[in-house]
């Protein structure tokens, strides 16, 4: 087994090893392995500390910030009050001071009372309850060995936990689904105790013991949890699900958030009550002793039972499956269904290397959810620029509240005065408007991200609480406020981002300025010196403004209304983001001749493509000469929405090209920025219709991307992109997102 020791994060702890129901579906009583019978029917106090001393010793090598522990058995309340005090108490003194203790009990609730309850919130010891539905769902396995009911019992505890003094110790319920049940009469039984969640949970089942499917098909299981789906959205999703949250969160490219569903490696052992360490319970269900691991807490560490073979097949993710499942376009949502699912003591490949045994179950399932939900998981970034534009605001907004939250005493009295601007800045409309004009500049995302690094690395904090006020001054002097601001200069200049460069001080000059906005400018006063009015649009030598170009050139009637304008940045310190180095500043005759060149590679696009002027000159904003780019490159780099490195030198149709293959490039990125295309991308290789060697999924969408726009400038650019897209349509890692991009993209062919 290849790839990194993980950590468990999750353990659970079995504190008595008998129940006193006997349901008929239980994987520890009921099927394959049958160990439970030698095992000491209570934990005793020398694994209860030896235990304790294990975790607390785990969790302080991996400096992990939280572990959870979760009592279970049997039923763990048989072990009593005096014993569970005693269990809470080893487990809560031995991480003091090491990590955070997430303290859990899953209990069947027919001996759950307030002793037990009080108990638990001295500990804070949340509570989940099994509960199969209705009183005929619930009686159809959950009964005691003489046939009486269970279900009384088991709401009597279930009021419990929702009486006010207990509510925030409940966890849930956990539901086993049975197919013969009703699935609304089921869902609206559990709603109706208005848990905090759900959790639906296949019966286990193998291979060669086979799930129940009393009308043969392949998907019962599927039909029956999107029964429960359809009649829980009719109710306005009255709890949380897990296992829907869990697809809604792989179909957008997040992460599963239950074990039975998706690729994230395991970090779960059981603690049976006699010390020994053991893999997941649910193992029980394929073979005796299929959980075994030959480890225990009083002669192994837990590192030890995580390099175990059977656990490290459990962390391998997607190279954990078998290659049925590596090649299946839900592979990244059912993760190949619970390990224990897979056991065939006949497979091809190995007793674990198989398809879940609800294979057709989980398939059925992602792509029902998929197609009832699409509209409303889609992220309206996708499809409309406005909205993308407002989630990359969202996005700068967010970094900033991060650095604050972030830069704490580094900052010193200059951050937190300059914070305290910033509001003052807002509290008009004015100010508001031009501080989002400000934090929607390209450059001003590089900033961010260079500040950040400052302050993770534990250096530069004073430096970024300098830099902060220029951007204050910016949005001040565009919101036309009368509103004083100190700003640092260096080198005898003072940089307003977005706007331009003022000499405020002789060549290698350093200090402070006072910046106050006008109607169409601003005064700048120096320390010590007279003051300086300045308009934005007239350039001066106390003042160059950023060149700004009105329109693009000229471009056919087809394109309907004023064009925005663009800003030729040769001037912000961090526009130093691209891959390629920044030209410096441009002279006068050189930056005339770059426009004129832009212009015309406005008129090529123009006539070639007038459909894309438009899209074009609403997304970019900025444009920055790169050196070291070819005459038909443009780049995109660290930086927001709205900027583009183009080269110096060339030609107007090369430039033209270069500007339509970087917009591409650029809106494709931004669209990276605010939502998941794609996941787990590297982990399949793709070939390309226009070259041998297959790439990432990352490349292909990207070239496909560029391409599909480039083909207004001939159709060869357009070969093989049809096959292209039907590569991409049919991948694992292609999200929700992903998908409604790929249906733009057809309909743009």
């Amino acid at each position: 087994m290849t790839g990194p020791l993980v950590p468990f994060r999750e353990f659970v702890l079995k504190v008595h090893s008998r129940c006193d129901l006997a349901c008929d579906h239980c994987y520890v009583y009921e099927h394959a392995d049958q160990s439970w019978r030698t095992r000491p029917r209570t934990i005793s106090d020398e694994v209860i500390f030896r235990t304790a001393q294990r975790l607390a010793e785990h969790a302080s090598a991996h400096a992990l910030p939280s572990v959870s522990v979760i009592l279970h058995g049997g039923e763990p309340l048989l072990a009593g009050p005096a014993r569970l005090r005693r269990v809470c108490e080893a487990l809560t003194s031995a991480f003091e001071g090491v990590a955070e203790l997430d303290l859990r009990i899953h209990t069947n609730g027919t001996q759950l009372s307030p002793r037990y309850l009080d108990l638990f919130d001295e500990f804070g010891v949340r509570v989940g309850i099994s509960l199969d539905g209705d009183r005929a769902a619930n009686d159809r396995h959950r009964r005691y060995a003489d046939g009486r009911s269970s279900h009384p019992l088991v709401l009597k505890a279930v009021e419990l936990l929702r009486q006010e003094r207990y509510r925030h110790l409940n966890l849930g319920l956990l539901c086993t689904v049975d197919i013969r049940n009703d699935p609304h009469a089921v869902l609206d039984a559990l709603v109706e105790l208005e848990p905090p969640l759900i959790d639906f949970l296949l019966p286990h089942a193998t291979w060669d013991q086979p799930p129940l499917r009393p009308d043969g098909s392949p998907t019962a299981y599927a039909d029956w949890l999107l029964a429960v789906f359809d009649r829980w959205e009719e109710r306005g999703r009255p709890a949380p699900v897990r296992m829907f949250s869990s697809v809604f969160s792989t179909l957008s490219g997040g992460p599963s958030l239950t074990e039975s569903l998706g690729l994230a490696p395991t970090d779960l052992v059981v603690v049976e009550t006699d010390g020994r360490l053991e893999q997941v319970d649910s193992l029980k269900s394929a073979y005796e002793g299929a959980a075994a691991t030959g480890f225990d807490v009083f002669d192994h560490t837990f590192d030890e039972v995580a390099a175990h073979p059977g656990v490290r097949a459990r962390q391998l993710g997607l190279a954990g499956v078998g290659e049925t499942c590596r090649r299946c376009p839900v592979v990244r949502s059912c993760g190949g269904g619970l390990y224990t699912h897979r056991y065939d003591p006949a497979g091809p490949d190995g007793a674990f290397d198989n398809p879940s045994v609800y294979c057709a179950d989980l398939e059925a399932l992602v792509r029902g959810i998929e197609a009832r939900t699409a509209e409303s998981l889609v992220a309206p970034a996708v499809t409309d620029p406005a909205e993308l534009a407002a989630a990359q605001q969202d996005l700068t907004r967010t970094l900033l509240a991060r650095l604050n939250a972030d830069i704490g005493r580094g900052g010193g009295e200059e951050w937190a005065t300059a914070w305290e601007l910033a509001a003052a800045v807002e509290e008009s409309e004015e100010g508001a408007r031009g501080l989002d004009e400000v934090l929607a500049l390209p450059y001003t995302r590089s900033w961010l991200l260079h500040a950040l690094e400052l302050v993770h690395e534990h250096r530069g904090a004073a430096r970024v609480a300098r830099r902060f006020p220029a951007y204050l001054a910016s949005a001040v002097v565009r919101a036309g406020l009368d509103l004083p601001v100190r700003v640092t200069f260096s080198d005898g200049r003072l940089f307003l981002p977005g706007l331009g460069e003022a000499r405020v001080g002789a060549v290698g000059e350093c200090g402070t300025a006072l910046v106050r906005g006008t109607g169409d400018g601003f005064v700048v006063r120096r320390e010590g010196a007279g003051a300086d009015v300045v308009r934005l649009g007239v350039a001066t030598p106390a003042w160059r403004p950023l060149r700004r170009s009105e329109a693009p050139g000229p471009v056919p009637a087809s394109v309907p209304g004023p064009l925005p304008g663009l800003v030729l940045d040769d001037l912000d310190p961090f526009r130093d983001c691209f891959p390629r180095p920044a030209a410096p500043a441009l002279d006068d005759r050189a930056a005339a001749g770059l426009a004129a060149r832009i212009d015309e590679a406005w008129a090529v696009i123009g006539s070639k493509a007038p459909g894309r002027v438009r899209e074009m000159t609403g997304f970019l904003t900025t444009l920055t000469p790169l050196t070291g780019l070819g005459p038909t490159e443009c780049s995109v780099g660290r930086h927001g929405q709205g900027a583009l490195g183009i080269p110096v030198d060339g030609g107007p149709e090369e430039l033209a090209s270069g500007l339509l293959r970087g917009f591409r490039r650029a809106e494709l990125r931004a669209l990276r920025d605010v939502t998941d295309l794609y996941a787990a991308d590297g982990s399949w290789d793709h070939r390309m219709p226009w070259q041998e060697e297959p790439v990432p999924f990352s490349r292909l969408l990207s070239d496909t991307y560029e391409r599909i726009a480039l083909g207004a400038f001939g159709s060869r650019w357009l070969e093989g992109v049809p096959e292209a897209l039907d590569t991409l349509e049919g991948a694992a890692e292609l999200t929700i997102h992903g998908k409604r991009l790929l249906d733009l993209m057809r309909k743009e062919i």
